[in-house]
């Protein structure tokens, strides 16, 4: 049975084998044994009953509770050439009838349903005249009381089971349950422990990160402009913020969408499809947004405010990289996120135990952003995986940056709050530090203070920030509900001793994704185009790592294509000679290319001679194949060589007057690199090295 499974992945699903753990499930399915997978996001857990639903005699039932995902996966087994159906609240009553009636005539095997439509009589007496081969439980974490979207619907499932006149094999399947999660769903669903299918939840594309300390509007429109390819999502706690960052990315020219509970019905469908068919790049929305996603090209998801355990972390971090592409997650930590967090859990309807295990939850999520070891490995560890080894990708593995000390701006940051008697929050402290003779400073008298305006060189927002950062490091709490205030630790008085350092690492800057291969952006155009024609989600069409497989493999023919993770047979049939087409033309334009560039022609002068045609940078990077730095580093060279270049529209007239004023107060005797220290950040080697040409 197993080798029918594999010829029908390869043919549906163009892929070779099967992943770690999809055999292992698939042969206690067929064994009849009911069995439970535990697998991370991505990892193919819906192959599990999609390719048994083919070859079992009678129908498989999935209960899901993504309503808004059924009808994006019915429609994407369609285009491998898989029949299947959904009945769920977003149907009418004459929708529902007729595809019950389908199912009654045996024309459809695959059953999805949600939750609360095993409360209805009718579909349950339905089922109990069908032959169920196999009732597959997605999400199962909701069947679980202590998991952390439990659904009372659920709990229905071992009823139906129970129900019906002959026992289907029963699947499990979920990407965050703790052990005790998984022992509550493995006693209510009648599975044995040996029949527990884990392959470990660690995601080996995702980078993990948490940024403490840092101007979070900064970092994130950094990114987004280093990235402007790159699909993601940024999540925000209130819809407020999800409001006033989608404006400010608006502004600065980012394609985004917003998503939250205060946009009508149609506003959140029309953004959604938007997103998914890759007509805008960015989604900012809160936690409402995502669970009915199944795009599998997000390249980064960011966190503004941190949520309030580490399931819901780690599923909608998740959601990026679905495809196996290299992503991003970022958590931008404020410690008075935990604030939010607790208010919202003390003011919730809760029972007491389980607002205090929503409390303990916190607590480790909170821990989360301030370890120093491996943070996925951290994670893993929280839903039992301790066998994993470093990840080396998250910001702790590969932090490299040197530390600063600054133990002595920290011992004034404690004694201002130690002297303002640890009553005041982060903008009053700050206020203090840096000076301020508002009215509210000068009627408690602050101003008389030893440590009045010690820090009167920053800004208030850096001294906030700094702020933050020992809040973050433990040596602050913040407490008072709605408005906190700052007190000491235990760890502030060996500091304030002079017996320990507190030392800073500056926040790094967001680098710019790996440069994609010439021939990518050709294969996602027809992609988008061929998707609108058909009128699907791109991915549906092809995954982005199928695209990148086919700029690996650059296919002759279709046996070649075939060959390409990701295409089957009917996928081949539908788009695969048209990709086929374009792999052809660019290789023959390749030839051409390489045919017309004398063998004794520099690099640097082929791309002087783009430039001189009319290319842009950018133009330059796509048709040769090389890095943004590559390219201008060849233009400087052809400079140096003689050659008559105007690059002057190439440099941002302030970062000219900032590199000469550097110039002038620095000097060039130690090289470039002093120089590039005292400006800001966004100004690159290339700009200083251009005006230190032209103005030295």
């Amino acid at each position: 049975m197993l080798a029918a499974a594999q010829e029908k992945l390869k043919q549906h699903y163009g892929h070779d084998s099967f992943r770690p753990g999809q055999s292992h499930v698939l042969e206690r399915v067929f064994s009849k044994k009911n069995c439970m997978g535990m697998m991370p996001t991505g990892g193919g857990k819906s192959v599990c009953y999609q390719i048994p639903s083919l070859l079992l005699p009678g129908i498989t039932v999935v209960v899901s509770p993504l309503i808004s995902l059924m009808k994006d996966q019915i429609d994407e087994l369609k285009e491998a050439g898989i029949d299947a159906t959904f009945i769920n609240s977003s149907l009418s009553a004459e929708e529902t009838t007729a595809r019950m009636d389908e199912i009654k005539m045996g024309l459809q095997k695959l059953v999805y349903v949600a939750p609360e439509r095993l409360e209805a009589p009718s579909f349950l007496r339905m089922l109990q005249r069908l032959p169920v081969s196999l009732l597959a439980v997605d999400e199962a974490h909701c069947l679980s009381q202590w998991g952390h979207d439990f659904r009372p619907s659920y709990m229905r499932i071992p009823e139906l089971i129970s129900s019906l006149p002959e026992k289907p094999v029963v699947l499990a399947l979920t990407a965050t349950a703790t052990p005790e999660v998984s022992k509550d769903i493995c006693r209510a669903l009648n599975i044995y422990e040996e029949n527990v299918v884990k392959t470990g939840f660690a995601r080996e594309n995702l980078s993990f990160h948490v940024v403490k300390g840092a101007d979070r509007d900064h970092y994130v429109t950094d990114y987004i402009e280093r990235n402007p390819e790159a699909s993601g999502i940024i999540y925000c706690a209130t819809r407020k913020e999800v409001e006033r960052q989608y404006e400010a990315l608006r502004k600065k020219g980012a394609s985004c969408g917003r998503y939250h509970g205060g946009m009508s019905p149609d506003e959140r469908r029309t953004m959604q499809e938007q997103f998914v068919y890759d007509e805008t790049k960015v989604m900012v929305a809160t936690n409402a947004f995502g669970m009915g996603i199944n795009k599998s090209n997000v390249r980064f998801v960011f966190h503004r405010n941190m949520p309030r355990n580490i399931e819901s972390y780690y599923q909608e971090a998740g959601r990026a990289g679905r495809d196996g592409g290299d992503s991003d997650c970022v958590l931008l930590f404020s410690p008075q996120d935990v604030q939010i967090q607790q208010f919202l859990i003390e003011q919730s309807q809760m029972s007491e135990e389980r607002k205090q295990q929503e409390f303990d939850k916190l607590q480790t999520m909170t821990h989360y952003c301030h370890t120093e070891t491996c943070l996925q490995k951290y994670m893993l560890a929280y839903f039992g995986d301790n066998q994993s080894a470093d990840c080396g990708r998250c910001s702790e593995c590969v932090d490299s940056r040197e530390l600063e000390d600054i133990t002595k701006e920290a011992q004034m940051v404690f004694s201002c709050i130690k002297r303002m008697g640890e009553r005041f929050g982060k903008t009053m402290t700050a206020q203090v530090l840096t000076g301020s003779m508002n009215k509210k400073v000068k009627e408690l008298k602050f101003h008389q203070l030893s440590t009045f305006g010690l820090l009167k060189k920053r800004t208030q927002k850096d001294v906030a920030q700094l702020i933050d950062f020992l809040a973050a490091s433990d040596y602050l709490r913040l407490s008072g509900g709605n408005y906190p205030v700052l007190q000491l630790t235990e760890k502030v008085l060996p500091v304030l001793k002079g017996e320990a350092l507190v030392t800073r690492k500056t926040v790094s800057r967001p680098e710019k994704v790996s440069a994609e291969h010439p021939l990518f952006p050709v294969l996602r155009e027809l992609r988008t185009s061929l998707a609108k024609e058909h009128a699907v989600a791109p991915y549906m069409v092809f995954s982005d790592q199928t695209l990148h497989d086919m700029c690996r493999r650059l296919p002759d023919n279709e046996a070649e294509m075939l060959a390409v993770r990701g295409v089957g047979q009917n996928k081949m049939e539908t788009y695969g000679h048209l990709f086929l087409q374009a792999v052809q033309r660019y290789k023959t334009e390749q030839q051409a290319e390489k045919g017309s560039i004398s063998s004794d022609t520099k690099s640097y002068e082929t791309t002087a001679s783009l430039f001189l045609e009319g290319f842009t940078v950018d133009d330059i990077c796509g048709k040769r194949g090389l890095k943004e730095t590559t390219v201008k580093n060849h233009l400087f060279e052809a400079l140096e060589d003689g050659m008559e270049l105007d690059l002057a529209p190439l440099i941002h007239q302030d970062h000219k007057s900032e590199v000469i004023e550097a110039i002038d107060r620095i000097g060039l005797e130690n090289g470039f690199k002093p120089v590039k220290e005292a400006v800001s950040e966004e100004v690159d080697y290339f700009t200083i090295k251009l005006v230190a040409a032209e103005y030295v």
